[in-house]
């Protein structure tokens, strides 16, 4: 399982799906929003978790397509399904490689981007904190709906359309975590729902993933 998980994350960086595009992409946006809404510094700094969150999201999101659509290009998903390795911790192992070639980078970056969204000092740990627990749903997620669109042509932007609803509940909790941090409120409730959700996501959705590839691969 090693050896296939170090095999996707070098496949993740040559195929330009690595932590380059996610980062790239996360500061485009940092640098735009600005523009769009003004320089005020009050502004920003209120509206910097939800931005900071979606910008993770949109960034988790670009990559999604490549999970396992190589795999099934060259012929190695269905080696990977008949091997003696559990077709679910192929997934589980995908899943984690796109979350440490993307969402990792994302949260050690996410201090240096706060810091451009003019956020208050008190919402750095809880925006680290919340895209450290919540980016891993992300990834989960969208090994789930990679799995639902593996084999079709173009299939990049059904799968934003399935995937884009069931992140919704992350992003807020994520937001939720942030938004409190900064206003000094309690984000202990918020933060655990963020929990649930990616240790409910990691313990439930390979299982559907791999049921989804199976009947694809027939």
């Amino acid at each position: 399982m090693m050896a296939l998980l170090r095999r996707d994350l070098t496949l993740a960086v040559r195929a330009g799906g690595g932590f380059g595009l996610g980062l790239s992409f996360f500061l485009i946006v940092v640098v735009l929003v600005p523009f769009g809404v003004g320089p005020e510094t009050a502004l920003l700094g209120r509206i910097a978790p939800g931005i900071l969150w979606v910008a993770a999201l949109l960034a988790c999101l670009l990559s999604l397509d490549r999970i396992f659509s190589l795999d099934f290009e060259d012929g190695s998903l269905d080696l990977l399904a008949t091997s003696p390795l559990p077709l679910e911790g192929v997934v589980a192992s995908k899943a984690v490689a796109h979350w440490l070639a993307t969402g990792l980078p994302l949260v050690i970056a996410a201090p240096v981007f706060a810091l451009l969204m003019s956020l208050p000092q008190e919402g750095y740990g809880p925006i680290v904190l919340s895209l450290l627990l919540g980016t891993p749903a992300l990834s989960v997620i969208g090994a789930f709906g990679a799995a639902l669109t593996v084999g079709i042509k173009r299939g990049g932007l059904l799968l934003s359309l399935l995937v884009l609803p069931l992140y919704v509940p992350t992003l807020i909790f994520g937001a939720e975590v942030a938004r409190r941090g900064v206003e000094g409120q309690g984000y202990g409730p918020p933060l655990l729902m963020l929990a649930g959700i990616s240790f409910a996501a990691l313990a439930l959705l390979p299982f559907a993933s791999a049921a989804v590839l199976r009947v694809n691969l027939r």
